[in-house]
């Protein structure tokens, strides 16, 4: 019994990581204001950084383009789910930081 706890805490860590990662060059998002994001680290510091009409622009009732990318690109279905009802950048980035850390914690 202990040894497949074992197995699945390896399995959860390498899936922690793999989220962690830089996405391919080709996968790469191009925010509207000139910020490059390859992973969540540089999504959730561009996020500190970014304005409400550049968040807005990306997120809104219409466009959830960071949760789209979360989602398909880095395979994180529910950092995705839970960035779909920020109201705002801040609120936003409050929600990539907290998903990152418990990430590295696992």
């Amino acid at each position: 019994m202990k040894k497949a706890k074992t197995a699945k805490g390896v399995a959860e860590k390498q899936a922690a990581a793999k989220l962690l990662v830089n996405v391919p060059d080709e996968y790469v998002f191009y925010c509207n204001d000139g910020q490059v994001f390859r992973n969540m680290g540089e999504l959730s510091n561009g996020l500190k950084h970014m304005s409400d009409e550049t968040f807005s622009y990306h997120s809104n009732c219409d466009k959830h383009d960071f949760s789209n990318w979360l989602k398909d690109v880095v395979g994180d279905e529910r950092l995705a789910a839970d960035l779909v009802d920020a109201a705002s950048q801040a609120e936003a980035e409050m929600i990539v930081s907290a998903r990152i850390k418990f990430l590295q914690s696992e």
